[in-house]
């Protein structure tokens, strides 16, 4: 069933399908991601890039998230034996979700710069 808020949303990114997913996340390369990461002082280890990894498949699959909360709350659960948040922030010590999403070329959801939410700034 055709969701139209992620129709609305999704209008005039990219390419999508009968269901308005993104089918296309170009222009972007692991190289790319390489080159941001090391302009914020990061290397990009496997671990970040299995995240990267999961943000883009998440972002191809589900579509934008409504919010930085939900999309926290994602990945949490996705990597709860890791040790959840305390491990992404570990790993992207300027927020998982704005970082993570900057690094991944991802638009960021949402509230992901509300002090509320916890971003570092």
């Amino acid at each position: 069933m055709l969701d139209i808020n992620k129709l609305v949303n999704a209008e005039g990114m990219a390419p999508c399908d009968a269901d308005a997913y993104l089918n296309d996340l170009e222009p972007w390369s692991e190289d790319m991601a390489r080159q941001a990461a090391h302009e914020e002082g990061l290397e990009l280890s496997d671990a970040r890039m299995d995240v990267i990894c999961y943000l883009r498949d998440h972002y191809a699959e589900c579509g934008p998230e409504a919010n930085a909360r939900s999309l926290l709350r994602n990945m949490e659960e996705a990597y709860i034996e890791q040790g959840g948040r305390k491990y992404l922030y570990q790993l992207f010590p300027r927020g998982p979700v704005t970082q993570g999403c900057r690094l991944s070329g991802l638009p960021t959801p949402a509230g992901n710069a509300d002090p509320s939410f916890g971003s570092v700034h």
